[in-house]
């Protein structure tokens, strides 16, 4: 049997990752867009991975896994692919794959809240809660104003990333990884 620490190493340091990557946005907010885009798209496929990683495990143990874990590492996946293979496009690609991401993300951990309730006690899972309801709004918001979201991505994409930094950091800590 494996003794666990509870502490997710990876998750923590993807955390803190993108808390400094959400600080740095706010920063430099002229080189954001431009000087960034390998960092996001080396992010979005790691949250990819993650997601997939996610369904892969989740199947193994229940069998079956949670399909909206499967769509949302593949659209990261591409996301940061994309990001990481055209990076003079991905300005102009960030003002609709950023809401993407941030719409599928969220739906994607708001198919994880029975679980994470389950596992990790209901601070979290109302922790959870709030921020991916947040991630939704704001995802929509740049999804339908696309004008707005040009001029306030960098803003936009700071804050969001910064919440989604501290929610990972927080699962770190949390006791869901002992299950696995």
């Amino acid at each position: 049997m494996k003794r666990r620490s509870g502490l997710g190493w990876i998750g923590l340091l993807v955390g803190i990752l993108l808390v400094a990557l959400g600080i740095f946005t706010f920063i430099r907010p002229g080189a954001a867009l431009t000087g960034l885009v390998f960092l996001y798209g080396s992010l979005a496929v790691c949250t990819g991975i993650g997601d997939l990683i996610f369904y892969v495990k989740t199947e193994r143990h229940t069998g079956f896994g949670p399909t909206i874990s499967l769509v949302s590492g593949i659209l990261s996946l591409l996301a940061g692919l994309m990001l990481l293979l055209h990076p003079g496009a991905g300005r102009w690609a960030m003002s609709l794959l950023f809401p993407l991401w941030f719409i599928a993300h969220c739906i994607s951990q708001f198919s994880h809240l029975p679980m994470i309730r389950m596992v990790a006690g209901n601070a979290y899972y109302y922790i959870s809660l709030i921020l991916n309801i947040l991630g939704l709004v704001l995802g929509f918001i740049l999804l339908l104003s696309p004008a707005a979201a040009l001029f306030s991505l960098n803003l936009i994409i700071g804050f969001y990333l910064i919440i989604l930094g501290l929610d990972t950091i927080i699962l770190a800590f949390s006791h869901l990884g002992d299950r696995w």
